[in-house]
């Protein structure tokens, strides 16, 4: 085509999505990589090798992670019209909470008359789980602005690009019914400029997607689907020998549950064997399942391989809580030796759990905190709100029912609370959610849970660097420490639209005492539990710290334990335990005589 230009511009945006004042939640450094922004990088690079849009068209790449990056989309559009170039603006890895923004910043580019494709978690559930579109994506279409759902690999990024290039988008790109192998398919990546941007140069992999289990309340088995897809040993190492040469060496795998990969050993074994001959060590973050612990050797290679922090989907300690989200896979009564396994691995645990299933109460909540810290070793604990996220089976019931949801997308962040509760009143529940943190986050649990990480020869120091991440985020900034990160940017002139723009001297005085507020809080927070940390240094007995959570578990323990006793369910899961333990017994029994 002679009369289109020689030059296209391929924007890809993974954009963030608004605190409670309506102001981009951004920072200098934030904590969590975005793995959609290395996958479609790296499909796009592949795309631009390739010459997909032919062999006298430069295919121009830029990369945006919206939370540790102004968008400008003014100087982004003044910069396309000054090239004379032609250009997507692509809105990627969009989740609910993030789609309000994500079409602000799309409608800006619209107005200019440039093009626009927004894909990731919202589209893709609400395309796999409602009956129609919901009336946020008709507005898009509407718009001109074209829908992504599904994964873009196996060359469908190809059949995007050209179709923007000749500037006849569909309205819909629609894949959710055939999920691609992964095995062999473009690798992700990022440059380093990119992957510094994020706390301590965090960069991502996802070596599976897809979940078999069926919790009501997630979204991945829905959009990612339930059969698993992996990639493979060598793609892993191509991965991380990339990344050395960039000087990036600290992974998280994006894997909703690795240890359910059924490439894990393998992965592993690789990894080691880089370690062993010295050719590359690494550092990764995990995410896994309450019964990883059972599979022979998984906790111990991941130590080897360089595991040093696992997320666990804990969700609950009440068993007829998680068969009621269809959670049946976690065990309460497996709980203590599975946390146990990875603190005697050196490993810091992170685990996940939700306020708000049927059989909460308020004082219920917040008597299983405080059981969580008596009788559980868990360094970091993470809460979430029940959310009937879009893409969820929780949503598409309550969708079905016309039960009220917040209309607001931009709640959808598992730190708000957007629908109400069968018992709870909404402000109990809100009230239990932020006394919640604060239960587990108390001066003297702290101080435990240092001297637990000093005990299980972890790193007290790095523990206490984490817990500031996690305090500081709730107590400072009213934002899910998932979505936190160091030195927060603020710009006046960018705010929701519904919020009056401020004066310039309210603004930004307000905005430097905060930086100056925060930062006087940190110190008095670091000096507070840095002379507690010496003092466990110095302490000779320090690896003889012992209490309830550190306790070997054993059979008394289902008569004496809170967690069993207190706990809505938990003497069904002793029947139970006891019961398959009676089972394994006799099999074992007979396969010997």
């Amino acid at each position: 085509m002679p009369d289109r230009p020689r030059t296209f511009q391929l924007i890809i945006i993974k954009p963030t999505h608004y605190d409670d004042e309506g102001y981009p939640i951004q920072w200098l450094r934030s904590s969590i990589p975005s793995n959609t922004l290395a996958c479609l990088n790296g499909l796009a690079i592949d795309c631009r090798e390739r010459a997909v849009l032919g062999p006298d068209v430069e295919l121009k790449i830029s990369n945006f992670d919206e939370t540790n990056r102004v968008v400008s989309p003014s100087r982004i559009i003044r910069d396309i019209k000054k090239s004379g170039s032609s250009a997507l603006i692509a809105l990627v890895g969009v989740q609910s909470n993030q789609f309000p923004r994500a079409f602000d910043i799309a409608k800006k580019f619209r107005k200019a008359g440039i093009q626009v494709s927004i894909g990731g978690f919202h589209v893709s559930g609400c395309l796999s789980m409602l009956p129609e579109l919901p009336p946020e994506l008709v507005e898009a279409q509407e718009m001109g602005i074209s829908l992504f759902a599904g994964e873009a690999d196996n060359g469908r990024l190809d059949a995007v690009l050209r179709d923007a290039y000749e500037e006849k988008l569909e309205p819909l790109y629609n894949f959710m019914a055939d999920l691609p192998d992964l095995a062999d398919q473009v690798l992700p990546t990022l440059p380093a400029k990119i992957i510094k941007r994020t706390a301590g140069a965090l960069a991502s992999v996802d070596l599976g997607r897809g979940c078999p289990y069926q919790c009501s309340f997630c979204t991945i088995i829905n959009v990612q689907g339930r059969k698993s897809r992996f990639r493979t040993p060598d793609d892993l190492e191509q991965i991380v020998l990339d990344n050395q040469k960039l000087g990036i060496t600290r992974f998280f795998i994006t894997d909703d549950n690795f240890a359910r990969n059924r490439n894990w050993e393998a992965f592993l074994d690789r990894l080691i064997e880089l370690r062993e001959k010295g050719t590359c060590k690494v550092t990764l973050t995990i995410q896994v399942d309450t019964l990883c612990h059972r599979i022979e050797n998984f906790i111990e290679k991941c130590a080897l391989a360089g595991v040093r922090r696992a997320f666990v989907g804990l969700e609950n300690i009440n068993p007829d809580n998680l068969i009621a989200a269809k959670k049946r896979q976690n065990k309460i009564t497996e709980y203590r030796d599975m946390l146990q396994q990875w603190k005697r691995a050196g490993v810091i645990t992170y685990a996940g759990y939700i306020l708000g299933f049927p059989a909460d109460t308020k004082e219920k909540i917040l008597r299983d905190i405080e059981i969580i810290k008596k009788e559980l070793p868990i360094d970091i604990l993470e809460l979430f709100y029940l959310t009937p996220l879009p893409g969820s089976e929780d949503h598409k019931i309550l969708h079905s029912k016309n039960v009220w949801m917040d209309p607001d997308l931009n709640k959808y962040d598992l730190n708000h609370r957007v629908s109400h509760h069968e018992t709870m009143s909404d402000k109990d529940w809100e009230e239990a959610y932020l006394e919640a943190w604060t239960t587990f986050y108390t001066p003297e649990h702290i101080e435990t849970v240092m001297k637990r990480a000093a005990a299980c020869g972890l790193s007290a120091t790095k523990v206490m660097l984490m817990l500031l991440w996690f305090c500081s985020s709730i107590d400072r900034h009213g934002i899910h420490p998932l979505e936190a990160g160091y030195f927060r940017i603020r710009n006046r002139t960018d705010r929701r639209p519904g919020f009056s723009r401020e004066n310039f001297f309210a603004f930004y005085s307000k905005y430097a005492w905060k930086i100056v507020s925060d930062h006087i809080w940190m110190a008095r927070w670091l000096a507070k539990y840095y002379k507690i940390r010496q003092s466990i240094r110095s302490d000779p007995n320090q690896l003889d710290y012992m209490d309830l959570a550190l306790s070997p578990p054993n059979e008394d323990e289902f008569a004496d334990l809170q967690l069993f006793n207190d706990t809505t369910g938990g003497q069904s899961a002793i029947a139970h335990k006891l019961k398959g333990d009676a089972i394994r017994k006799s099999v074992a029994a007979g396969a010997a005589s």
